[in-house]
């Protein structure tokens, strides 16, 4: 039974897999309404609301589970990358934990946690696979190989795609966050009506992401609505903006699939909760013989679930974290470079529980 602890942002999540691989139990605690006034996380309120409530998560997590501290076998917890006050929270609850009880300590990279989650709900996903990581930190395309490892194809050079929608949110005057809410608003607007750049989609070389110009492209459409004094139709706004992502990050992930000459792709992190990108992804995948993972939007926002899935396989590796182990804001995207420990963080290795 392994114990997945997630703090890396504003969810304070605990979750409990079995022998199995099943999921036992899942909690997440939303900071939505701390940060909502705020247009954005504020790093310190999310740090101060995990700590006031992580044992309280954690404690139902067990309780949904059916099972009691002794169960326990591992602690698996979000080593970074995040934010620091809020990861240290996590890490240094998880090190508790497990010192306590005498169980091993396992570190994740939060990334390797959202690769983890495609074979939450398919157990039988293929490998190799191509794995499309896209968050609101993040974008980065994979090739996960047989062995485990994962080969670095492509990230993006600036904004991430829901750091994107994020900021166009903001522009738009809808709540936070951005992303859920463009892709509310962008169903009933016509996503034909403004047309959008696709950035680096022509860039046929390149794996490589850049969405800092599709939002600069916004700005300057909403700036030339003020200035003629015209309306804004912020839904077709929504609509156009969405689906310019949606087609780079599409095209991107296909075009990656071909090269790589592999038959499965999996589509993994908060931004694959859009339901126009699940959409999609689901036509192409079925029109090219593409498997297709795209976990459930439970399983896609940040949660435990998918850094338990993570630990699990850590833990079967036999391969712990040392009782030093640190929270980690910058730590690395895993490469295939760093394939033997990235499952484990920076600082992994095999170490004895210590003795009572």
């Amino acid at each position: 039974m392994i114990l997945g602890v997630e703090t890396s942002c504003d969810e304070t999540a605990a979750a409990v897999l079995n022998g199995a691989g099943h999921v036992a139990s899942s909690v997440l605690y939303s900071q939505h309404e701390v940060h909502g006034r705020f247009g954005g996380v504020v790093p310190e309120l999310a740090a101060r609301r995990h700590i006031e409530t992580v044992e309280a998560v954690v404690d139902e997590a067990l309780r949904q589970a059916c099972i009691g501290w002794p169960n326990l076998h591992a602690v698996a917890v979000t080593q970074g990358p995040g934010l620091a006050g809020a990861l240290l929270v996590g890490v240094s609850f998880g090190k508790a934990l497990a010192y306590a009880r005498k169980i091993p300590l396992i570190g994740v990279n939060h990334l390797e946690g959202h690769m983890a989650s495609a074979w939450l709900d398919q157990p039988d996903f293929p490998l190799p696979c191509v794995m499309l990581v896209v968050s609101g930190g993040h974008t980065h395309l994979y090739c996960a190989t047989e062995d485990g490892s994962y080969d670095l194809l492509g990230r993006t050079l600036d904004d991430a795609a829901g750091e994107a929608f994020d900021k166009a949110a903001k522009m738009l005057g809808l709540d936070y966050p951005g992303g859920p809410a463009i892709d509310r608003l962008a169903a009933s607007g016509d996503r034909d009506r403004v047309r959008f750049p696709r950035p680096y989609l022509k860039k046929r070389h390149s794996l490589d992401f850049s969405f800092s110009g599709l939002k600069t492209s916004l700005l300057y459409h909403l700036r030339d609505l003020d200035k003629a004094g015209r309306s804004r139709p912020v839904a077709d706004l929504a609509a156009g903006f969405q689906e310019a992502i949606v087609d780079v990050l599409v095209e991107k992930a296909f075009t990656a699939v071909a090269r790589q000459k592999v038959k499965a792709l999996a589509v993994v992190g908060g931004v694959s909760a859009n339901s126009r990108l699940r959409a999609v992804l689901a036509v192409r995948a079925a029109t090219t013989g593409i498997r297709l993972a795209v976990p459930p939007p439970a399983y896609s926002t940040d949660n435990a679930a998918m850094i338990a899935a993570a630990g699990r396989r850590a833990y079967c590796q036999g391969r712990f974290a040392s009782w030093d182990l640190e929270a980690e804001a910058d730590l690395p995207v895993p490469t295939k470079a760093q394939a033997g420990s990235a499952w484990v963080g920076s600082r992994a290795l095999r170490q004895p529980v210590p003795s009572a």
